[in-house]
């Protein structure tokens, strides 16, 4: 989702650039690239900000965090309403005002979690206790797809252990998620968050910065591997989530119709723009006519439309690059003998708008199939044997999450065991929580988020050694 290069000698050419409103391609505003002169004096700041805040007793930060939580959830309309404006999510349904009730959640779990230190060995000879210190300063570079969400999960755990955040944007969402730090930077001690904007060369030197300890990324595949080459810069330590192309297996003789309203969601929440979707389904031959007529009947009645309208419950595709690139993979696929089994009322308004699109006699191989499509298209996969759908849902470069539905709960343990990917879920998909760890398989990236492991994530283990 970002353009980062490794370099840290590149140059940040451009001064600013435009940020609009996907639903009707309205100027928000002009965005400025932060130089690099101000992104030197942010992360001294920062490192100065972090002693003193890593040396604020435990208790004390975690009450800070907590009030930071009240201040999000105060100014949770004013943020939804700038989520809609840039990030395009309607403010009904799961859009804008459920992604503002995550960043409230995910805000308190990490205030109440406690990681004590750890007597991890101890004889008549010898104790040995590990302690979890804070890392310095961490660099977080958010999507676009949930702005603030995914803020949230960079930002606060990592406050959480005692360190300093300097975060980048997505160049396409700047405005909202500057509009979230200034409501936290109200609540924290100056200087401990800070933010730089602007396009991929600035993450580049952001990334590669001498004085960056842990960088915390999601987006894509090509640019998590380029963080990784910014990483040799600093030896800086890494979670990357770089997305998914989730594969989800109904088993024979599912009932689908008692599941329908969580299947829909599972692949068109926030218009398939999550890593987490179901992008992939893969259906008995059996099954295939009624899986699809009950897909369709439920999309035909979800309105799409201006987020900013309260009876729209999908809105447009963020951007214009994500917008040609699904494009693309609907007409490549038509091209290679797909059928169009459902394709949905697009509004007539000016944006970035692509209806429900449900496509079938596609397999794996085709593009739309193998490459994440990151929107509201779902190719519907026939298969004859659960071997053979097991094989082809692991048959991508992706491992994020997975799914089996079914209603014989054992059975798809089974199924779901053989499934290589870091989350599969049961008669559900994407159903993440604050306190379970996730984090991806394969190039979906690694290390964990969320829970006790992904607070361990953002600190160093240090072990004190005692001879008796």
């Amino acid at each position: 989702m970002e353009n980062i290069s490794a370099a840290p000698e590149t140059q940040i050419k451009e001064t600013s650039f435009l940020s609009l409103n996907p639903s009707t391609l309205e100027v928000i505003g002009e965005v400025a690239n932060t130089s690099r002169e101000e992104i030197d004096d942010k992360i001294e700041k920062a490192q100065k900000a972090q002693k003193r805040w890593a040396a604020r007793p435990d208790a004390e930060r975690k009450e800070i965090i907590l009030k930071v939580a009240e201040a999000l959830q105060q100014n949770s309309k004013h943020l939804a309403a700038w989520i809609t404006r840039e990030q395009g999510k309607p403010l009904s349904g799961p859009g804008a005002n459920f992604e503002m009730q995550a960043c409230v959640g995910w805000t308190q779990v990490p205030a109440s979690l406690d990681v004590p230190e750890e007597i991890v060995f101890e004889d008549e000879t010898r104790k040995d206790i590990l302690y979890r210190n804070p890392i310095g300063v961490v660099a977080a570079i958010a999507p676009w797809n949930w702005p603030l969400m995914i803020a949230i999960w960079q930002i606060i755990p990592s406050l959480r252990m005692g360190n300093a955040v300097v975060i980048k944007p997505s160049e396409y969402t700047t405005f909202c998620t500057q509009e979230m730090i200034k409501v936290i930077n109200t609540v924290l001690p100056e200087d401990i968050l800070q933010v730089i904007t602007g396009r991929g060369e600035v993450g580049s030197y952001l990334t590669s910065h001498p004085e960056i300890g842990k960088i915390m990324f999601t987006g894509s595949i090509a640019t998590g591997k380029k963080v990784i080459e910014a990483s040799v810069k600093n030896m800086a330590r890494l979670t990357l989530e770089c997305g998914g192309n989730d594969a989800g297996i109904i088993l024979p003789g599912f009932d689908v119709s008692k599941h329908i309203d969580q299947l829909f969601w599972a692949a068109f929440l926030n218009m398939g723009q999550t890593c987490a979707c179901l992008k992939r389904l893969y259906v008995h031959e059996n099954d295939y006519e009624k899986v699809v007529k009950a897909l369709t009947d439920y999309s035909s009645h979800i309105p799409m439309g201006d987020g900013a309208d309260e009876a729209s419950i999908l809105g447009p595709i963020q951007n214009k690059m994500q917008y040609d690139k699904i494009l693309d993979l609907i007409l490549d696929s038509e091209k290679n003998g797909a059928d169009v089994l459902f394709r949905g009322q697009k509004p007539d308004l000016e944006g970035y708008f692509i209806p429900v699109t449900l496509i079938g006699n596609v397999d794996n191989g085709h593009r739309i199939v193998d490459e994440e499509q990151f929107g509201p298209v779902l190719p519907i996969i026939q298969y004859k044997t659960l071997e053979e759908a097991i094989t082809k849902a692991n048959n991508s470069e992706n491992g994020l999450g997975a799914s089996v539905w079914s209603d014989d709960l054992n059975e798809a343990q089974k199924v779901a065991a053989q499934l290589q990917a870091g989350t599969v879920w049961i008669n559900q998909h994407g159903a993440i929580h604050p306190l379970v760890p996730f984090g991806g398989a394969k190039q979906s990236g690694y290390g964990v988020e969320f829970g006790i492991e992904g607070l361990k994530a953002v600190s160093l283990p240090k072990v004190i050694s005692i001879k008796k």
